[in-house]
């Protein structure tokens, strides 16, 4: 279950995908399969060999990716989101998540 984003923020990570840059959106986030996680950043890149190339910088493996038809994405949490984040000096969103 997804909450925590606004409607602007998805919309513009959304083109910033389509757009072929690595876009980066962080909310809410619980799954079962996940206990102690409450957040995930979607890393996305609608150019696979250039999320790709992305990913290898941080150790990510290609089949990690959603291959999703318009949106293709890492999903990042837990402590390898946060040290992520922080490298990509994304830190609004750690602020805002308090990660």
């Amino acid at each position: 279950m997804a909450f925590g984003v606004k409607k602007e923020e998805l919309k513009k990570w959304k083109q910033c995908v389509l757009n072929g840059e690595i876009a980066f959106l962080t909310h809410f986030w619980l799954d079962d399969r996940f206990p102690g996680c409450t957040t995930v950043t979607k890393v996305g890149c609608c150019h696979i060999d250039k999320l790709i190339e992305w990913g290898a910088r941080y150790n990510l493996q290609p089949n990690w990716i959603h291959y999703d038809q318009s949106y293709p994405h890492f999903d990042l949490f837990g402590d390898r989101q946060k040290d992520i984040l922080i490298k990509e000096k994304q830190f609004e969103q750690v602020k805002r998540f308090n990660l």
